[in-house]
């Protein structure tokens, strides 16, 4: 249904890199960078989005934290792990360590860290765990 989304942020170098690192584990790449403003989606082959840019969007503005809450797909439960280790090691700031959230479905597994700007940023797995 979402082409893309994008978010304003207060300093457009921190969020590529922070951005970057983040979603690398998650098969998102950085895929333009117009200087103040950068996309982030996955390769060509997987691409989802009819935007040519990305179906992620940084750019450098005024952030409004409060209102967003952005939750990108993961393809397996180690990948959300990925996702938590790497955004923290990028700057970001735990907002809910990996786990199920249950009181959605019982097999929704998510981790929650705010961005350098504050936004609510999750990884979301929903298959069920595998042996």
């Amino acid at each position: 249904m979402l082409d893309h989304i994008g978010i304003d942020v207060s300093d457009i170098d921190r969020s590529r890199r922070f951005y970057a690192a983040a979603l690398a584990p998650l098969g998102y790449i950085m895929t333009k960078d117009f200087g103040q403003a950068a996309g982030f989606g996955v390769p060509d082959g997987e691409k989802k989005s009819s935007d040519p840019g990305g179906e992620f969007w940084v750019a450098k503005g005024d952030p409004h934290p409060p209102l967003v809450h952005v939750a990108f797909s993961a393809a397996s439960r180690a990948a959300v792990d990925a996702f938590h280790v790497a955004a923290l090691a990028a700057g970001g700031r735990d907002n809910g360590a990996p786990g199920l959230r249950e009181r959605y479905h019982p097999d929704y597994y998510a981790a929650f860290i705010l961005d350098p700007d504050g936004y609510n940023i999750e990884a979301v797995c929903h298959a069920p765990e595998t042996g």
